[in-house]
């Protein structure tokens, strides 16, 4: 298996969102200026390390998709990015990780206290910004998805290195530290657009499966990809005992000789070597076959859609599971 190069993955179908996306930016822009001067600089540096705004597009498209695009869209959209900012924050300094998109993290550029301090600032803007919706409905449903959020990051915490670890957990705790903001991006979205409960349910479970995949898709980068053609520090699942899908099933298929092996490593808290990994017969197969469940969550994602009219909109909530799709064919390699 071979370290895959992002310049060969496929791009997120950006074509029916360009104009909404150019407004998510402004408004991420006048977020920033919200800020006292002497902290926007800093909360400038961190959103301009801009990623692929998946969750914003998810919410434009779902928006599109149920009765048209509105302000509302829009501002969901801002929120769960800048809430999606704040957790990498959070995340880089848990990981130890020196680089992010190319550019040093927060808490590589100015320490770990400061970094804390600013993902907590960003975070708490969020919210804010959330109340300025006049449902107190999405207020809610935004506090939930940011809960969520850190209560996954906590439960991955707590379970490092943690043999009694079994996948149904694993699943439990992506699905909250990732699935949590693709399916409020998606449900909100439909919640806005004022939609019957059973479309705003599909959409919502549309949004935990994709995102469930997009971190199947993130784990098994961090043992097969490349940092300097991926951007971001690699290997720290390893380094900081996150036993992830691909490992558990390593664990798992290994023979009784290697997963002791394994199993001693992990409960002696020593991290964990790639070179060791690849030496094992499974290894292989145990990322594939993460890739194969992950590629299921997307087929099963697509069928949520079928609740939705046909048109361009629903097509370009289809074409962000194929790009997905596209991204696990990647590890493949």
């Amino acid at each position: 298996m071979s370290l895959i190069k992002p310049s060969t993955l496929p791009k997120i179908p950006f074509k029916l969102v360009k104009k909404e996306l150019k407004e998510v930016e402004a408004q991420i822009r006048d977020q920033v200026r919200a800020f006292d001067p002497s902290v926007e600089p800093y909360i400038d540096y961190i959103c301009n390390t801009s990623g692929k705004r998946i969750r914003p597009v998810l919410s434009i498209l779902a928006g599109g998709a149920t009765g048209g695009v509105n302000a509302g869209h829009i501002k969901i959209g801002v929120i769960l990015e800048l809430i999606h900012m704040s957790t990498l924050v959070h995340d880089d300094i848990i990981d130890g990780a020196d680089t992010r998109r190319n550019v040093p993290t927060a808490n590589a550029k100015w320490g770990n206290g400061m970094a804390v301090l600013l993902g907590d600032a960003l975070f708490s803007h969020s919210l804010l910004l959330a109340t300025e919706f006049d449902s107190i409905d999405i207020c809610r449903k935004v506090g939930k998805a940011s809960r969520e959020v850190c209560q996954g990051e906590v439960m991955q915490t707590q379970r490092r290195f943690d043999l009694t670890l079994t996948k149904k957990d694993y699943f439990h705790i992506i699905e909250m530290k990732t699935g949590a903001l693709f399916a409020a991006a998606t449900g909100i979205a439909a919640s806005l657009s004022g939609v019957s409960e059973e479309v705003e349910q599909r959409l919502y479970d549309y949004g935990l499966k994709l995102g469930t995949a997009y971190q199947i898709y993130d784990d098994c980068l961090d043992l097969v990809g490349s940092e300097d053609e991926v951007g971001k520090t690699l290997r720290t699942d390893l380094e900081k005992g996150k036993l992830t899908l691909p490992l558990l099933n390593l664990i798992e298929k290994a023979d009784p000789a290697q997963r002791e092996k394994l199993n001693k490593r992990i409960i002696e808290q020593q991290p964990l070597d790639l070179p060791v990994l690849i030496g094992i017969a499974e290894y292989e197969g145990s990322v594939e076959s993460s890739l194969n469940t992950a590629s299921a969550m997307l087929l099963e994602a697509r069928e949520d859609l079928e609740v939705l009219e046909p048109g361009e909109w629903r097509d370009g909530l289809t074409e962000i599971t194929h790009y997905l799709e596209g991204l696990l064919n990647e590890c493949r390699r």
